[in-house]
């Protein structure tokens, strides 16, 4: 096996350096570094984990808690490229990612779990945040960053939902509606958040809407948003423009408006939520709002790391991250 001694013998240079040089020490210059990764690739050297892991009293490990309780798993667009994006940068810092698997915990909670694998630190999404095994997991000494969930003693990454759903309800104003129909996702702070800050933009232009507009459904569901989009045609007057919870919901709500004959945008408008690649290639183009799935993930990988590296000068905070309303052809313009 090729040693560092090994390397330092061929670049002609301390063991020392060696090791600065492979973990990027800012006082080796950069055309050494490099000339000594050269060099160790060619050698066919490759970092021993458990002698860094002994050295630095960290595994180098950093566990991921995703529960999805619809069962779609990773194929949920979002928390997909949240998470992609997250692993990507906390690879860049040569940290490895586990997936805690919540079904074979052996019997153990979150935390023995998280224990036993010996995780440097965790990232939390998409749980039910109120579980008293999450709460636990909270509440220990192992760092841990949330998504889209706050708690007053953890750092928190969360797409600004209410900017979002404010934005869009702006921009579908400002196209002259004011009879607009809400179908909304599971009960959880961040639909909260857009249901508060739906009805509080339209409250800010005088626009108030009967409770009928306004319908409870799930996330990721074209089902529920067929059924409902129906139950909100069917009412008089029934609202010019339908939000949806995700532009997978969406989906649901055009096939029921196209089932009646009815056509987006000249007879009804559509928004959707997320902005992702299935919103742009829809007839016509979705309006929706474009959530910064890169940022979240890579800003919750760089705070973790910070955490778990500089624990005593890493503040805790929430960290609000902005989208953008991606202005498709779904919503008509009213005289």
């Amino acid at each position: 096996m090729i040693s560092m001694k090994d390397i330092a013998k061929a670049c002609n240079v301390s063991v020392a350096t060696v090791s600065k040089a492979l973990n990027d020490h800012s006082d080796v210059s950069a055309e050494r570094k490099q000339f000594i990764k050269e060099q160790a690739k060619q050698l066919g050297y490759f970092p021993n984990s458990s002698a860094r892991a002994l050295k630095t009293n960290r595994t180098y490990n950093i566990g991921v808690l995703f529960v999805d309780e619809s069962s779609s798993g990773l194929t949920h667009d979002y928390f997909a490229h949240v998470l992609d994006s997250f692993k990507v940068y906390a690879e860049s810092k040569r940290y490895d990612i586990t997936f805690i698997n919540c079904q074979e915990k052996n019997g153990l909670s979150y935390l023995e779990h998280c224990r036993y694998r010996g995780f440097d630190g965790i990232v939390i999404a998409c749980v039910d945040f109120s579980d008293p095994e999450v709460l636990e997991l909270i509440n220990s000494d192992i760092p841990v960053v949330t998504i889209d969930h706050v708690f007053d003693h953890r750092i928190a990454v969360v797409s600004n939902n209410i900017k979002g759903i404010n934005d869009l309800v702006d921009y579908v104003c400002d196209m002259g509606h004011e009879r607009i129909a809400y179908i909304i996702g599971d009960d959880t702070s961040v639909t909260q958040n857009r249901i508060a800050s739906f009805l509080r933009a339209l409250h800010s232009r005088n626009i108030d809407i009967p409770d009928e507009y306004i319908k409870r459904s799930q996330y990721r569901s074209p089902e529920d948003s067929y059924k409902h989009t129906l139950e909100l045609l069917k009412l008089s007057p029934a609202p010019t423009c339908i939000f949806y919870p995700d532009d997978y919901s969406c989906i649901g709500g055009i096939n029921a408006i196209k089932s009646t004959g009815m056509d987006i945008p000249s007879d009804i408008s559509v928004v959707g939520y997320d902005g992702f690649f299935i919103s742009q290639i829809l007839s016509p183009k979705l309006t929706t709002y474009a959530q910064d799935t890169e940022g979240i993930g890579k800003t919750a990988a760089n705070k973790l790391i910070e955490l778990i590296e500089s624990p005593k000068i890493t503040v805790i905070e929430k960290i609000m991250i902005d989208g953008a309303v991606l202005k498709g052809e779904s919503v008509s313009k009213l005289n």
